[in-house]
C-alpha cells in the first residue's frame, strides 16, 4: 500500500490561495438554492461542517504578530 507524502512545501501565499478557496466553495455552498433531496442536503451540510474546521485548523497555526516590547495595540 503506497504511503502518503507528510512533509509539504507550501509558502504563505500557497495557504492564502487555499484559504480564499475554501472561504469561497464555502460561500458558494451557503448561497446554493435549497435541494428537495434531504440526502443532498445532510451531504451539502457535512461538506460545509468539514470545510469550517479545516479552516479553523489553519488559523490555529497561524503566528500573529505582537510586539516583544512596548505596548501593543491592536485595531
Amino acid at each position: 500500500m503506497p504511503q502518503y507524502n507528510d512533509m509539504f512545501e507550501l509558502s504563505v501565499e500557497d495557504i492564502d490561495i487555499i484559504e480564499d478557496s475554501l472561504r469561497r466553495a464555502l460561500n458558494s455552498l451557503t448561497h446554493e438554492p435549497p435541494n428537495e433531496d434531504d440526502v443532498g442536503k445532510a451531504e451539502r451540510e457535512e461538506y460545509r461542517h468539514r470545510i469550517n474546521e479545516l479552516l479553523g485548523r489553519l488559523h490555529d497555526q497561524k503566528i500573529f504578530y505582537r510586539p516583544k516590547t512596548g505596548v501593543y495595540v491592536g485595531g
